[in-house]
């Protein structure tokens, strides 16, 4: 069926071929008076064949959502008012002709194709008003011709910059338009709009939650939402607690829509993404993931020779293991000779178990007597070497974990397993091996 567009000025119709297309005029009451006072025909009502092409859009296409532009008509051309008064004349003789023609064609089927003679005189008379018709509005449409090309050769400087601020324009509209809609586009171009409607940290994440929950959606064309639009909604309703009458505006759906909407997606995360991202995780796998504030420690005493060389390392301890009980059960004493000199912090009170093998147990910073030693004491100097050799010490144990991250844990299970052929774990031994590596370096103090 052919369509014509009801604008006046416009002679676009539905032909084969044709790319344009057609609307019918709104069933909502609100939308489709606007529609009807875009149009601008003085007493003039749309019937059901009423059509309005689709190059009176701003996008080239009606868009349902009220915040759109294009949710009315908005582009016509400038009639004159003697130019519209005229078309307006040759619609309306050509639909008295058009329904003539109808008439006759159903009378002469009525009839059973009898032709009487007054009938022929009638469409004698048709034939004759529309050539007259036909006639008549040649003149002026020729005299309209030849003013157009007038109006065209003095414009014709003007025509290619008008035509690109109209371009620039309506890319700027559908621009501002992209921004102020919830779409695919404007969602991944901007992660704080992501954050701030759906509380996830980015649209990775929500297209991961997209593509887990999508099979389990509806996509057909009984639902008016797509896909991304649902889960939009529905999060849009759990991160800001928008009405749904709100969500129903934004969406250009119906309140109903919107309630069932989200009780879908709800339903549908729930059977999903929870047992997903909800599960009592196992052992294993609490104790590679424990935090530092609930996890255990080890300890090791470790020895340092002067030159920065690692002597000694024992085997790990609970870290509620005091260091003298952690010095006096690792065999550290064992190792001592008469007259060796044992230079430790104040934690180590160890002093009774030093004496008792022939060594001397030098506490690092104190002078004798476990005073602070005065600068005019000679023992001052001792002591402010001894403090210089405790940093070395520090300066090893700090480069040891630092050239082997293994050491800043955390520790996974199954390195504390006991060998028991050996009597250690496997960390006690990773520790012992990056030790013994770390000799191999340049010493964390010269040689004198």
């Amino acid at each position: 069926m052919v369509h014509t567009c009801v604008v006046v000025g416009c002679r676009n119709r539905r032909t084969p071929g044709t790319t344009l297309s057609f609307y019918r005029f709104p069933r909502d009451p609100e939308r489709k008076q606007r529609w009807i006072a875009a149009v601008n025909r003085e007493g003039w009502l749309p019937n059901d064949g009423s059509r309005l092409c689709s190059t009176h859009f701003i996008s080239g296409k009606q868009v349902k959502n009220p915040r759109s532009p294009d949710y009315v008509p908005s582009v016509f051309a400038a009639v004159s008012p003697s130019q519209e008064t005229k078309q307006t004349s040759a619609f309306e003789c050509s639909d008295k002709q058009q329904a003539q023609v109808e008439a006759a064609t159903a009378l002469l089927y009525l009839q059973g194709q009898v032709v009487d003679p007054e009938l022929e005189l009638d469409q004698d008379k048709t034939e004759s008003m529309s050539s007259l018709s036909s006639s008549d509005s040649e003149q002026p449409s020729d005299s309209r011709a030849q003013s157009g090309s007038d109006v065209d050769a003095s414009d014709g400087a003007n025509y290619e910059e008008e035509l690109r601020a109209l371009k620039e324009e309506n890319q700027a509209l559908k621009e501002s338009v992209e921004k102020m809609s919830l779409t695919e586009v404007s969602l991944r171009n901007d992660p704080a709009k992501v954050r701030f409607y759906t509380g996830l940290p980015n649209y990775f994440v929500f297209e991961t939650v997209m593509w887990l929950l999508s099979p389990h959606m509806k996509g057909d064309k009984s639902v008016k939402l797509s896909k991304f639009q649902q889960l939009l909604l529905t999060l849009m309703r759990l991160r800001l607690d928008l009405k749904n009458q709100d969500l129903a505006y934004r969406f250009g759906v119906q309140v109903s829509t919107v309630a069932r909407t989200v009780h879908s997606v709800v339903n549908i995360m729930s059977t999903t993404l929870v047992p997903t991202t909800v599960f009592w995780p196992s052992r294993e796998e609490l104790r590679k993931n424990l935090p530092s504030a609930f996890s255990n420690t080890l300890k090791y005493l470790i020895g340092v020779a002067p030159q920065g060389v690692v002597t000694f390392v024992s085997k790990g301890s609970p870290g509620h293991i005091g260091d003298k009980e952690l010095a006096e059960g690792s065999g550290f004493l064992n190792k001592l000779h008469a007259g060796d000199v044992v230079l430790a912090d104040r934690r180590f009170d160890v002093e009774e178990a030093v004496v008792a093998r022939g060594a001397c147990l030098k506490i690092t910073g104190v002078g004798e007597g476990g005073q602070e030693a005065p600068e005019e004491n000679p023992l001052a100097d001792a002591s402010m070497e001894r403090m210089w050799v405790r940093r070395h010490v520090e300066r090893v144990i700090a480069t040891v974990k630092q050239r082997y991250a293994i050491l800043n844990g955390p520790v996974e299970s199954p390195f504390t397993a006991m060998d028991h052929t050996a009597n250690m774990t496997t960390f006690d031994k990773i520790v012992q091996v990056v030790c013994a590596l770390n000799n191999l370096c340049i010493s964390a103090a010269p040689l004198e």
